[in-house]
């Protein structure tokens, strides 16, 4: 599993963790019933602290992308389709405010802003 650390991201190594793998999940990287790394592996791989992956395999197991079994491991969910919609929305919701808080400050008002989404949409 390849998951990449940035220390100058500004965001928390287990969030990067978290998100990657749910990336990988909603795009079918990771398939359900796959079998993630041990935690204690992925801190090793990553060189990083195992509380870190602890917390990273914990918002997962919360957010309902992976199910952990003592002894056994953490593993991929079946993933409803309405949850992963939900989820993708949630992504495009949070890029959307960036993009619409950069036009606010660039003076780029929401018709510029609407037709640009549109050409963008529309691959032109």
């Amino acid at each position: 599993m390849d998951i990449i650390i940035s220390n100058s991201c500004g965001k928390p190594i287990y969030e990067q963790i978290t998100s990657q793998i749910k990336e990988m999940i909603m795009n079918g990287t990771l398939k359900e019933g796959e079998p993630l790394p041990s935690m204690r592996n992925l801190a090793q791989q990553l060189r990083i602290s195992i509380i870190t992956t602890k917390r990273a395999y914990e918002e997962l197991e919360r957010d309902g992308f992976i199910e952990s079994f003592t002894g056994k491991g953490s593993f991929v969910c079946r993933q409803d389709q309405d949850f992963v919609r939900e989820e993708g929305l949630k992504q495009i919701e949070e890029y959307l405010t960036l993009a619409t808080d950069k036009a606010k400050i660039c003076g780029v008002d929401l018709d510029e802003l609407s037709e640009l989404l549109k050409m963008i949409y529309e691959g032109e």
